[in-house]
């Protein structure tokens, strides 16, 4: 009701800074790029969202966004692996809306073992979805912006892309490249209108984080307080999550105007993390 309520008055007032732009977010079916579908919308940006799920909610997500908002949003499933199917995404998108204004690249995925015993399907699964498809989508996007004389661009990294930790090598290589990707490509549409930037979360409050926490404390024998402060935001010196709107406002915020002059950066959502 309160999103509902946002929205209304930001019509109302006319304070929509993304009114007429188009959007396609990577993964946003749920949790962060979910948040920032949300937060685009009611900046007034139309949207494509992509992700897997039950499509019967997906559904329901889609027309909820669309009406809350005031805005087209779509919906495509392409795989993420796919190159081709990528490519598909950023043609529909632009059929459907007319042009790609904003890519949001955060579709992901996780594998956690020693480097010694993890397996090669899921390096390379994690490789192409974490990394290869952001390139895929911003070559789809990118000539049409340099044309148009305006693109926002954002990777949704992570810490692990300004540092390491133990046994996610796939995940930590991946977020590097993303971060190395971001830079050469805010080199490269400097000149033409476009900015690239990378979000590198810490710890963010989803539904698939609660399920973690429930599961650690299950597999540990200890409790839910002890799994987040100890484990979770061991490394988070404010000791709290970041939450999806956080993400989202931050992203609406590079995606507009004001932000022009901010490309090629890594900026940490992390509490603190990358600061020791």
């Amino acid at each position: 009701m309160l999103t509902l309520a946002k929205a209304a008055l930001e019509r109302a007032t006319g304070r929509r800074p993304l009114e007429g732009r188009s959007a396609i977010v990577t993964g946003s079916t749920s949790g962060i790029g979910l948040g920032i579908a949300e937060a685009l919308a009611r900046a007034g940006a139309a949207v494509m969202l992509n992700g897997f799920g039950d499509p019967m909610q997906i559904e329901e997500t889609r027309t909820a966004l669309a009406d809350a908002n005031d805005v087209d949003v779509a919906y495509d499933g392409a795989d993420m692996s796919d190159a081709a199917a990528i490519r598909r995404l950023a043609e529909r998108a632009s059929a459907r809306f007319g042009q790609v204004d904003i890519v949001v690249n955060n579709a992901g995925i996780q594998h956690v073992a020693p480097i010694a015993e993890f397996p090669p399907a899921k390096w390379d699964a994690i490789l192409a979805i974490d990394l290869s498809s952001a390139f895929h989508l911003i070559q789809a996007t990118f000539e049409p912006m340099r044309q148009r004389g305006f693109g926002r661009i954002v990777n949704i990294a992570s810490a692990h892309g300004l540092i390491a930790s133990p046994f996610k090598s796939a995940y930590v290589a991946a977020k590097h490249g993303l971060v190395g990707l971001t830079k050469v490509v805010a080199l490269e549409g400097a000149e033409s209108g476009i900015t690239c930037n990378a979000i590198c979360p810490g710890y963010v409050w989803t539904p698939l984080v609660e399920k973690q926490i429930d599961d650690q404390a299950k597999s540990h024998g200890i409790g839910r307080d002890e799994v987040i402060r100890d484990v979770f935001l061991k490394n988070q010196p404010t000791r709290r999550f970041a939450s999806v709107e956080e993400m989202g406002a931050l992203t609406v915020f590079l995606c507009g105007e004001e932000a022009s002059s901010i490309t090629g950066t890594a900026l940490p959502v992390d509490g603190g993390w990358t600061a020791h």
